[in-house]
């Protein structure tokens, strides 16, 4: 009873460790192998690295994606990182992004004017 009692929290250690780590990651592997050999023609992917394309033409372990019109990769399927959805997809270079500043004309005056008061000189620079 002595020796049980000893060896129980070991095996209660793998146990824990089988349904928290591994598992978990044995199904996610699957998942993915599953989608990358689901991969057609014509999909939107983005590769482990965060490259985007379009899947061409899928070989035996080999998918060539075009990057841009005319620019064709091939890339091994183990490369892909997930399918992308159309929402999913990064902005074209046509739109611009538009980028928020936070400041509003009282922020810019106030910035201009804490300038003034430093001089022009950075607050790291000055000297007490």
């Amino acid at each position: 009873m002595g020796q049980l009692g000893s060896i129980l929290p070991l095996i209660l250690l793998v146990v824990v460790f089988y349904f928290l780590l591994i598992r978990p990651q044995r199904k996610r592997q699957q998942e993915a192998v599953q989608m990358q050999n689901s991969l057609t023609p014509g999909a939107r992917v983005m590769t482990t690295t965060g490259l985007f394309g379009t899947v061409v033409t899928v070989d035996n372990e080999d998918v060539v994606l075009e990057v841009a019109p005319g620019i064709e990769t091939r890339w091994v399927k183990a490369a892909i990182g997930r399918v992308v959805a159309p929402g999913d997809a990064p902005a074209s270079e046509d739109e611009p992004v538009a980028q928020e500043t936070g400041l509003d004309e009282e922020g810019k005056k106030e910035s201009e004017a804490t300038v003034e008061r430093n001089g022009d000189q950075d607050s790291s620079t000055k000297q007490s």
